[in-house]
């Protein structure tokens, strides 16, 4: 039997994507690149903002740094390569590189599944417990949080990558998929997966569902607090603080539990395409203007930036020199 698996070491594996729809695949070409660059620029903007501004020096800013550094990460571990098979009729990739774009998006999905629950925790503390909160929220457990994210995502990432790599594929290694996902290569295996697949469904509700079950209980506390607020200008407060991570959340459980929580899955190839593109891309593009517009002390940051760097800029003239 022709086992794929036997020398895609050397000949790597087929990326099909979008090839089917040549004329898609120019328009998905721009609007990729687009939206690329514009999340480059977004989220770096957050992290430079949050580090330069002694006002945002606070735990729902380090974990803003956090959340915007890891969907760097996460876009640029696909996108890429997705614009060099849109623009190009090669659609080949490695096996080293695909197995470290399995590796990155595992590990990095992981990692913001539980970074998503930590700030639903900040935000919990600041709502709640507003009196006791830069004594609860303090550097050191905000870094060990951090940690915590990180270390489920490389776990996930070293129990599911090498399990996902090393099942037997018949024939040539053809994903249908524009990047080396975990659902697309089981889907290509020649063996039975049904244990793979079980696995696989038995660390997404880990993974998925315990973390978004601390963000829901999380929200029915601040809930609750908000409606014993007595103070209008309180509860808009409490509104405007949380609105913008309860966004980013939906957007992204949304996806991922549609994605990964299906025995099976049973999503259609080009729906499971879109998705991902969607969770993919959209999403950490819209995280950096959800977080401006909702908030008006990133909005404040960044004029004030925005006025160190003209001033900065400015050409000196005998007048300022005096």
């Amino acid at each position: 039997m022709d086992l794929c698996w036997q020398s895609n070491v050397s000949e790597g594996f087929i990326l099909l994507g979008f090839s089917n729809r040549p004329k898609l695949e120019q328009i998905l070409f721009m609007f990729v690149l687009i939206f690329y660059l514009v999340t480059l620029v977004g989220n770096a903007v957050i992290i430079l903002v949050s580090r330069l501004d002694p006002s945002l020096h606070t735990p729902m800013y380090f974990f803003l740094t956090n959340l915007s550094f890891l969907d760097l990460c996460f876009t640029t571990s696909s996108i890429p390569q997705l614009l060099f098979n849109l623009g190009s009729p090669d659609k080949t990739v490695s096996y080293v590189g695909c197995a470290l774009q399995l590796f990155m998006f595992l590990g990095l999905g992981g990692t913001e599944c539980v970074l998503l629950a930590v700030m639903a925790y900040d935000r919990f503390t600041a709502v709640c417990k507003p009196l006791h909160y830069s004594v609860l929220m303090h550097p050191q457990l905000c870094w060990k949080l951090v940690s915590v994210a990180w270390g489920v995502g490389l776990l996930n990432s070293l129990v599911m990558s090498p399990v996902t790599m090393k099942l037997p594929r018949c024939g040539r290694c053809r994903v249908k998929h524009f990047l080396c996902e975990m659902p697309a290569l089981i889907k290509i295996a020649c063996v039975d997966t049904v244990a793979v697949e079980s696995t696989v469904f038995i660390l997404s509700v880990i993974i998925v569902l315990v973390p978004l079950s601390l963000i829901l209980i999380s929200y029915s506390y601040i809930a609750l607090a908000v409606l014993r607020m007595k103070s209008a200008a309180g509860r808009r407060k409490a509104f405007n603080t949380c609105g913008s991570h309860l966004t980013v959340v939906s957007l992204f459980y949304g996806n991922i539990i549609y994605m990964y929580m299906q025995p099976g899955n049973n999503s259609s190839q080009d729906q499971g395409k879109f998705l991902t593109l969607f969770y993919n891309l959209v999403t950490p593009m819209l995280n950096p203007v959800i977080y401006t517009l909702r908030n008006k002390d990133v909005k404040g940051a960044l004029r004030r930036l925005v006025g160190f760097v003209h001033y900065s800029t400015k050409p000196k003239t005998m007048k300022n020199l005096e």
